[in-house]
């Protein structure tokens, strides 16, 4: 049997019966809450957003990395990006220096206040990843994350 053909199943008791389609999206609209509330929290307790963390957190494991390749670790436009590095610097958790080989381009790195950041975890979206991933077998995050990367490749895509 195909997965589209499956019969209707009943996600819980305050919810009507969903296909399996459309109750994947529901849960993903509730992960999609889950972060949001998440990083209003983090800004609140720890002065950074989710989504800002995410980028201290990759500066601070590779240290010189440019904002183009930082762009590309977190699937987003270069220009995107342009924003939230400047709040980061603002806020004196990051420092942006020129390329020595190339003055058009600009390595990220952490200052001491950002390293402070990097090490905090409690309360963080990383923290509950972290937490979830410690109680799935390795096969089943694997799974997961497969089946998140390629919705991801499918809604670039269209």
């Amino acid at each position: 049997m195909k997965r589209a053909d499956r019969k209707i199943v009943r996600v819980d008791e305050d919810v009507p019966p969903l296909d399996d389609v459309l109750a994947f999206m529901r849960l993903m609209w509730a992960v999609d809450h889950a972060l949001q509330r998440t990083s209003k929290r983090m800004k609140a307790t720890l002065g950074v957003t989710g989504p800002q963390r995410l980028v201290v957190r990759i500066v601070g494991k590779f240290p010189g990395l440019s904002a183009t390749q930082l762009a590309g670790f977190l699937y987003i436009h270069p220009s995107t990006l342009t924003g939230v590095l400047k709040r980061l610097e603002r806020q004196g958790l990051i420092r942006c220096r020129p390329d020595p080989r190339d003055r058009r381009r600009r390595l990220l790195g952490l200052t001491a206040r950002g390293r402070l950041v990097d090490s905090q975890m409690n309360g963080t979206v990383e923290a509950a990843v972290r937490a979830t991933m410690h109680t799935l077998r390795a096969a089943e995050f694997d799974a997961a994350r497969k089946v998140l990367e390629t919705i991801v490749k499918r809604l670039e895509a269209s």
